[in-house]
């Protein structure tokens, strides 16, 4: 499914799964997966079990769904914010890093999509006022538990990898553990809180 935005991705993929939550719709015996994107729904599923039509019939059914605090698990993060692009991201944003940290921890973010890494999920939030560019040079070397910025976008490095988002703090939690049966910390809908350390 094609959608005009991250917005009713994020809404529409909610009324598919529930995220956690009630769906609008029971998930039909067959559905493989449902892989929100930036702008797009991917449904995979299994043609011996169900028909195309009996998906796209269950897909043209759904509802979105855009209250957030009806669906989605809340997972806290606990940051440091000792990043080393702290200062400079903060006086880009032209506040003191003290009012970017409350700004970031007082946001409600909710994990938009996953991809780049497992457990990597970009996380949104309704202003656009910690929105800052990548870094025009890329680190080939990003430490786990890094908490970015980039764009519209917050997210935690769930393990060493090269990276140019703007690197605001650092966290101790486990964003994948494929020991588990859910391995990812994060999934698409959840709303995550980040809090201080």
């Amino acid at each position: 499914m094609e959608l005009p935005d991250l917005t009713a991705v994020v809404a529409y993929y909610r009324g598919l799964t529930g995220a956690g939550a009630a769906a609008s719709l029971a998930v039909p015996r067959g559905i493989i997966d449902v892989v929100p994107a930036a702008r797009t729904v991917l449904v995979t599923f299994d043609p011996g079990t169900i028909r195309p039509s009996e998906v796209r019939e269950w897909l043209e059914a759904a509802e979105p769904l855009d209250d957030v605090l009806s669906s989605g698990r809340e997972v806290t993060i606990e940051v440091s914010y000792d990043g080393p692009d702290l200062a400079e991201t903060a006086q880009f944003l032209r506040m003191s890093e003290a009012e970017m940290v409350k700004l970031h921890t007082e946001s409600e973010w909710t994990g938009a999509f996953s991809g780049f890494a497992p457990g990597f999920v970009y996380l949104v939030t309704t202003h656009e006022r910690l929105g800052v560019p990548r870094r025009n040079t890329p680190r080939t070397g990003v430490p786990a538990g890094s908490v970015g910025l980039a764009g519209e976008f917050s997210g935690v490095y769930p393990r060493s990898s090269p990276g140019g988002w703007q690197l605001i703090g650092t966290t101790m939690a486990v964003l994948w553990d494929a020991s588990k049966p859910e391995p990812a910390l994060i999934r698409p809908g959840d709303r995550v809180r980040f809090v201080e350390a």
